[in-house]
């Protein structure tokens, strides 16, 4: 009783989790994706792929 969150607060913050952990991105770069983009599982896997990519050190491939 004493959990406030809805059922889509819980289900968006374990879609971040799982999302973070396939990707490689962190879980509040992950929840800032389903926000923008929604739960479409290829786009955000496309875009959090992106994402990462664009964090690789400068000069490494």
């Amino acid at each position: 009783m004493g959990d406030s969150k809805t059922d889509r607060e819980r289900m968006k913050e374990a879609g971040a989790k799982i999302l973070a952990k396939e990707t490689g991105i962190t879980e509040a770069q992950a929840s800032d994706l389903i926000e923008m983009i929604g739960t479409d599982r290829a786009s955000l896997l496309r875009e959090a792929r992106i994402l990462k990519n664009r964090q690789k050190p400068a000069g490494k491939p």
